[in-house]
């Protein structure tokens, strides 16, 4: 093989536009329902939360509301919750834990 001074062609999946995307690259960002495949779910320690709001805004797929007047203050849409833990690893009380799916009572 004779050596070029042009980089060899690179893979491509999908062209959008102008741009060209490399690899298997995520374009949609719908929230869809995590049907039985989510193992872990975040659980909320209520007493503890101040209800900042921080793993609302944190939550990539945003199922997350803060309910101020209410003791269960964090309430999750558990249809779209992916378990991914991101709610759990920005609380700054560490008021969320991440537990095994299946060790809860029915929601």
């Amino acid at each position: 093989m004779k050596p070029t001074s042009e980089p060899p062609e690179r893979p491509t999946t999908k062209s959008s536009g102008s741009r060209v995307l490399l690899g298997p690259v995520a374009t949609v960002f719908a929230t869809v329902d995590t049907g039985s495949w989510r193992t872990i779910r975040p659980e909320v320690d209520f007493s503890a939360c101040s209800q900042c709001g921080v793993c609302r805004t944190h939550c990539p797929t945003a199922v997350l509301e803060i309910v101020k007047d209410k003791a269960e203050c964090v309430v999750i849409g558990w249809e779209n919750c992916k378990g991914c833990g991101i709610c759990a690893n920005v609380c700054p009380k560490q008021c969320i834990t991440m537990v095994k799916e299946g060790n809860h009572d029915a929601h």
